[in-house]
């Protein structure tokens, strides 16, 4: 597999201005609003949205001033997205580090998530990028649909996979689909938009199962605390599976470990072992290699550069990763 150095390789130059010009696109004249952003940029994460911008636009065609603008975008919303879930979910920390709402409080939390929203808006109307504009208010939408719809059915230990699916794909999957589908249209390769989307939308899905998957796993290797999901109530591939398929005395300890006791680290420990004894990690981990395998098929047809190679090295490297 290649390690991040590889990977970031043949876009190591576009990696270093993007983080110039996302600076500048984050700048405000207010000094608590450019002490909160430079705060966020300081604890950015793996920066996958980026990788995933450049690298598929340089395999199609030239990287340009539209490719940064469409990087920005994307970040800019995701950011805001971030931001405005920790005040949904009252959440202190995020990636180690304390969240916007914990150090400033709800009220200027959700107004940066805000200036970040209008930031998204007035680049693209100041550099006439309606297209993008189209595509990142779609993702939006989407995400905004997907998380009400998690809200929606988180009450009911009955999800269907089916279900499981339609949120992720449009709370998770869908901004890595624009995130592809952006920087064709960056390129002037529209003629790929649509093969991109689905491209990126596959291996979104295939990264959130590697998400719901490390859930289950050892603590002091993915260095965060598991069963979180389940201390949540959340419904996930390897519990929605295992529910589905174990007998109907296991399925009433799970779901009374869900509903009554999912504070308790024993009974979180117990429901984690339940969960991977009836094969809910394998089954996980068979969907998730197959829907990367889906994703690697939408290449075939590009020729063969260092960009398609990094790209699916990036693709192996999201979905075998171990934090």
């Amino acid at each position: 597999m290649m390690n991040v150095k590889q990977i970031l390789a043949p876009i190591s130059t576009e990696m270093d201005e993007f983080e110039v010009r996302f600076r500048q696109s984050m700048r405000s004249k207010v000094p608590l609003l450019d002490k909160i952003t430079h705060y966020i940029i300081r604890r950015k994460g793996k920066q996958m949205r980026p990788m995933f911008l450049f690298l598929t636009a340089k395999m199609l065609g030239e990287t340009n001033d539209k490719t940064y603008d469409a990087a920005s975008l994307i970040e800019l919303l995701h950011t805001a997205s971030l931001v405005h879930d920790d005040v949904v979910d009252d959440a202190n920390e995020r990636r180690g580090f304390f969240s916007i709402n914990a150090l400033w409080k709800n009220k200027i939390a959700v107004l940066v998530g805000d200036f970040m929203l209008s930031r998204v808006l007035l680049l693209s109307i100041e550099k006439n990028n309606i297209r993008l504009l189209e595509i990142v208010a779609r993702a939006v939408r989407e995400m905004s649909e997907g998380e009400l719809l998690q809200i929606e059915k988180a009450r009911k230990l009955d999800i269907t996979e089916e279900v499981y699916f339609d949120i992720i794909r449009q709370k998770t999957a869908s901004l890595l689909s624009t995130v592809c589908e952006s920087a064709a249209v960056s390129v002037d390769r529209e003629d790929e938009a649509v093969n991109m989307r689905k491209f990126g939308e596959l291996v979104g899905l295939a990264f959130q199962i590697k998400d719901d998957i490390f859930d289950y796993g050892d603590s002091k290797e993915i260095g965060k605390p598991t069963g979180l999901d389940i201390r949540e109530r959340k419904m996930t591939l390897p519990l929605i599976y295992v529910l589905s398929k174990c007998d109907i005395k296991v399925k009433k300890e799970l779901i009374n470990i869900i509903k009554n006791h999912n504070e308790d680290s024993k009974y979180v420990k117990r429901a984690i072992q339940i969960v991977v004894d009836n094969g809910g990690i394998e089954y996980a981990q068979n969907k998730m290699n197959t829907l990367k395998e889906e994703a690697l098929k939408c290449l075939s047809s590009i020729p063969e550069s260092d960009s398609k190679t990094a790209t699916i090295g990036l693709v192996e490297y999201t979905t075998q990763r171990i934090k």
